[in-house]
C-alpha cells in the first residue's frame, strides 16, 4: 500500500509501508543548473537521475529516495541506468561518485542549508 503525505514545506513523501519515500520537486530542479557531475557537460540534458539501488528505496515502479540523486546528463544517465559498457559495479561506483558531488553541489549552492 502506497500513501501520499504533504508536509509543511511542500515536500511530500510517499509511505510504502513500512518504509517512507522521501519526495523533493525544489532537490530535483535545481540540479538542472549544475553540471553532470560525472562528465562536466552542461548541455541543457542535466536531470536528477536516482539511485537504482533497492537500500536506497527502489522498488517495482517506484523511484528511490530524492536525496539519492546525482546530477547527470542524458548521456551518463542512460549509460547507467541501461547501458551495457560498464560492468554492474562500476555503474554503481559511478553513480556513487556523482550522488557525492551532487551533494556537495547542493549545499554549495545554499540549496541544502546547514
Amino acid at each position: 500500500m502506497v500513501v501520499s503525505i504533504l508536509d509543511e514545506n511542500d515536500c511530500f513523501c510517499l509511505r510504502r509501508f513500512p518504509e517512507m519515500i522521501y519526495r523533493n520537486k525544489r532537490l530535483l530542479e535545481a540540479v538542472r543548473d549544475f553540471p553532470c557531475t560525472n562528465c562536466g557537460k552542461q548541455d541543457g540534458t542535466i536531470v536528477a537521475a536516482h539511485s537504482n539501488q533497492l537500500r536506497d528505496g527502489k522498488g517495482r515502479g517506484l523511484k528511490s529516495h530524492d536525496y539519492r540523486i546525482a546530477a547527470l546528463c542524458m548521456t551518463c544517465h542512460h549509460e547507467i541506468d541501461q547501458g551495457a559498457a560498464l560492468s554492474k559495479a562500476e555503474r554503481i561506483q559511478i553513480w556513487e561518485d556523482a550522488h557525492r558531488a551532487t551533494i556537495g553541489l547542493l549545499f554549495e549552492t545554499g540549496v541544502i542549508k546547514c
